[in-house]
């Protein structure tokens, strides 16, 4: 395949797949929201799971996005240095979002700032957003895809903490945010939380941590006890599905980290809401695929 094929073939699959992310669920949200409304006692809040599973159903059928809101268009790419396409993946992501808001059809929901202008596209100034990591000698990428929502945005938040704060003040940070503003992100969340040294540091690795499967687990020890005690915790406050009372306020807690200078930590917090519109694809050297997210995927 020469290279102008090998573009549009790439285009192509990454169009799909963004528009297919926000009408179906990851396997792993799925499989949650429905354990949580097996383990739910209040009428109410089972009768939310039981319209949210309506929801999914509906879009599947449709074949139509399963909220409103598909976000903003980000991708979280670790690329090999040999991925043969490298230098033409900015360009071949831009044009993929451009054609998944005419195949979704997604919501417009770029507007540049300063301007208060829509685009109409889902481009514009750094959007699509992209976050790079290069893994050497490496000849594949793996793409995660987002769909950044207004609402799951709202709690977003980060700050620097004094040493001393330690990491009950990092606890205290996170009942904060979501106590305050996590209603507004249409629970159960999946929260993320980065610990690391400032906050643009500690933001970003909170955005990869609601991008890793649900119930996974950070590899350091302590880290990960701290992610089940803060899930047990928030669940505890009684949040529930769509802020109307339950049994659990979060899918879980992920927590990503660095390590930190003596003086600081910092620490951010973001959160995807319960239409956690997210998927994984990993780009083979000769473009093959494989869907790393959504099981039976047609695209």
């Amino acid at each position: 395949m020469d290279k102008e094929s090998a573009v549009q073939s790439l285009t192509d699959v990454m169009a799909k797949f963004t528009a297919y992310i926000g009408k179906r669920l990851p396997t792993d949200v799925k499989a949650k929201t429905a354990k949580l409304r097996a383990a739910e006692t209040n009428p109410l809040a089972i009768a939310i799971y039981d319209s949210m599973a309506e929801n999914q159903d509906a879009a599947d059928k449709l074949d139509r996005p399963s909220c409103q809101d598909t976000g903003v268009i980000q991708y979280f790419i670790a690329a090999g240095a040999k991925f043969p396409l490298l230098g033409e993946l900015e360009e071949i992501l831009l044009n993929a979002t451009l054609e998944a808001t005419k195949k979704g059809p997604l919501r417009h929901n770029a507007v540049e700032t300063f301007d208060e202008k829509n685009t109409g596209t889902n481009t514009g100034s750094k959007i699509p957003w992209l976050d790079w990591e290069i893994v050497p000698d490496a000849d594949y990428a793996l793409i995660d895809v987002y769909m950044a929502g207004g609402g799951c945005t709202l709690p977003g938040s980060a700050k620097v903490l004094m040493p001393g704060q330690g990491y009950e003040g990092v606890t205290e940070f996170v009942f904060d945010v979501i106590t305050s503003r996590g209603v507004n992100a249409c629970p159960p969340l999946l929260v993320g939380v980065g610990v690391s040294t400032s906050v643009e540091t500690a933001a970003r690795l909170s955005k990869r941590a609601i991008l890793r499967p649900v119930d996974s687990q950070h590899p350091n020890e302590n880290a990960a006890l701290m992610e089940k005690l803060l899930e047990e915790g928030l669940n505890e406050i009684g949040i529930g599905p769509q802020g109307l009372t339950g049994n659990s306020s979060v899918m879980g807690v992920n927590i990503e980290s660095s390590a930190r200078h003596p003086s600081t930590i910092g620490v951010a917090v973001s959160t995807g809401c319960w239409a956690h519109r997210r998927g994984k694809i990993r780009i083979n050297a000769d473009l093959s695929y494989d869907i790393l997210s959504h099981e039976g995927v047609v695209l």
